[in-house]
């Protein structure tokens, strides 16, 4: 337990220490939190007016727009600064969430109801990818991008298990329409929360055609095995997803006997466990292999659904949910992550728009799949097709999925820092790849120089956390941050070290040597013109 809790403490200690991570976790928290209790708010008030049926067909109208949304979604995350895309995505999605409750509790057309509610679904594709295209260049080290990866999948996890109790709570004493206008408050203050962050740029690659950006994401997940092989388990995990949506409302009220609250407070659990499976995951920071992860989980999970067909009591079935939604837990977490290390980062917002679209299929595929189980072979059919789709998918993908952490090897997070700087930003995707691949880590205490005035310089430096100065002639010029970088003059002019650069504080550095810095500098025009220009400031 002791082990566990320091690991926790750990992986929250690394997600803190970075002040943009921070907000965009807890922005992405509440997010989550609305999308869950939202989803659960029109699926009771589409039950009440028509049962599984109708909660089904709702599902289905709310998803195809996001499903014909999603991969444009994903081309703004890249083809535009991505810290600004989620801000407007979270101020669509709280606006949409805010006309839901209005029609709600005005006791609007129904069809309004549902069209706004629809808008808000469609607004949440435009999160998940901008959220994984961010995120990278954001963080400052490997171990930063999967601890915060592991925090996102904490926050969901928690989401679902708060959002949907407060779901039930207000629903056993009020309506939907006060639901969709507490989270949609809360979409908002996320969306203020984040909208300060400046982020990296633009993808320097984006000037090309819509259409074309549209179709490179499809491109790479049809054509690079381990990405097709990751986004197609990952979006049929949301099949099953969609089964239990409404399974949850099914069981509630037609077999338990909970009352219309009650699909809130089993969705809950199902969230309690993927809140305690946080140490779980939190064991997944620094892992190189996370196949392993994913298995168990599915193994696990299948077990839960088996037994929840067996038994029907409140209380046995809130545990295995529990047992469920730790296994969804780390299997979600462990996905996500293998996906972000092994796609192409110059195109990783469309490939998670991708998922994204599939994502959305497949919570409406899932929702129409339940209430044709359950007329077909009952209540139990349902439960035991949401235990084995995902398994059985795994089987049938067999040997490429163990080969997937073998191929997990793009420098994503070095790609990112690379981006951030005006030295790399014209250089294209496959440079920056090629050049992020020889940067060396480096760290350094406060006070201690990284180069020193008069010698020979052999590498240029690259700032991913903490503050340097420096110094000429023994006056300090300027102080450096994460996004700058040192060493270059040095190595254009094959000269001694114009300046001093000593660590202010302690500082995450990568190194890169002369000969790959040269070569690719001399390789390409735009890029040696910001050199020179930098230069030039500098002297």
């Amino acid at each position: 337990m002791k082990i566990h809790l320091r690991l926790i403490r750990r992986v929250v200690a690394v997600v803190a220490r970075n002040p943009d991570i921070r907000r965009v976790q807890i922005a992405f928290s509440a997010f989550n939190g609305a999308e869950w209790a939202v989803w659960i708010a029109m699926l009771v008030y589409a039950y009440g007016r028509g049962g599984a049926t109708a909660a089904g067909l709702v599902a289905l109208f709310q998803m195809i727009p996001a499903t014909l949304f999603a991969p444009f979604a994903a081309v703004l995350g890249d083809r535009y600064r991505p810290a600004r895309v989620l801000t407007l995505g979270y101020f669509i999605q709280a606006t949409a969430m805010g006309a839901t409750a209005a029609a709600l509790l005005l006791d609007g057309p129904p069809a309004l109801a549902y069209t706004c509610a629809a808008v808000a679904a469609t607004a949440t594709t435009m999160t998940r990818p901008t959220m994984a295209a961010l995120t990278p260049g954001l963080c400052r080290t490997p171990e930063e991008l999967t601890a915060s990866n592991v925090v996102a999948g904490w926050s969901e996890s928690t989401s679902i298990l708060v959002a949907p109790a407060l779901a039930g709570l207000i629903l056993a004493v009020s309506s939907p329409g006060w639901v969709f206008l507490v989270m949609g408050t809360a979409v908002l203050g996320g969306a203020l929360l984040v909208m300060s962050i400046p982020g990296p740029a633009a993808n320097p690659a984006s000037g090309t055609s819509v259409r074309k950006e549209l179709v490179e994401g499809f491109s790479v997940v049809a054509s690079e095995p381990s990405a097709r092989t990751l986004v197609g388990l990952l979006g049929a995990e949301q099949i099953a997803l969609g089964m239990l949506d409404v399974l949850y409302v099914v069981l509630a009220v037609s077999v338990l006997g909970m009352g219309n609250g009650g699909a809130g407070y089993l969705n809950a659990a199902f969230g309690l466990g993927g809140a305690l499976a946080i140490a779980i995951t939190a064991t997944l920071v620094g892992r190189a292999r996370l196949i392993p992860a994913i298995v168990g989980a599915l193994a696990v999970w299948a077990t839960a659904f088996i037994l929840l067909a067996i038994v029907s009591t409140i209380v046995a079935a809130m545990l295995l949910l529990v047992v469920a939604g730790a296994s969804h837990s780390l299997f979600d977490v462990s996905g996500r992550t293998l996906l972000q290390r092994t796609a192409p980062p110059e195109v990783l917002a469309r490939v998670f728009g991708v998922l994204e679209c599939l994502m959305s299929a497949g919570i409406a595929t899932g929702a129409l799949l339940a209430p044709l189980l359950v007329h077909l072979g009952g209540t139990t059919a349902a439960i035991v097709g949401t235990g084995i789709l995902l398994p059985v998918m795994a089987l049938l993908i067999g040997r490429r999925l163990f080969a997937l952490d073998a191929s997990a090897t793009v420098p994503i997070v070095e790609i990112g820092l690379l981006r951030s700087l005006r030295l790399f930003s014209a250089l294209s995707p496959p440079s920056l790849e090629g050049i992020a691949r020889s940067l060396q880590p480096l760290e350094a205490t406060a006070g201690t120089p990284i180069v020193t005035q008069g010698e020979d310089g052999e590498h240029y430096y690259a700032i991913a956390e903490g503050e340097l100065e420096v110094v000429i002639d023994g006056k300090r010029v300027t102080v450096l941050t994460r996004g700058d970088g040192f060493g270059e003059i040095a190595l254009l002019h094959d000269c001694t070290r114009t300046a001093t650069v000593a660590a202010l504080t302690d500082v995450k550095l990568y190194s890169l040597a002369k000969e790959p810095f040269l070569q690719v500098l001399t390789g390409h025009p735009a890029a040696m013109d910001s050199a020179t220009a930098i230069v030039a400031e500098r002297r």
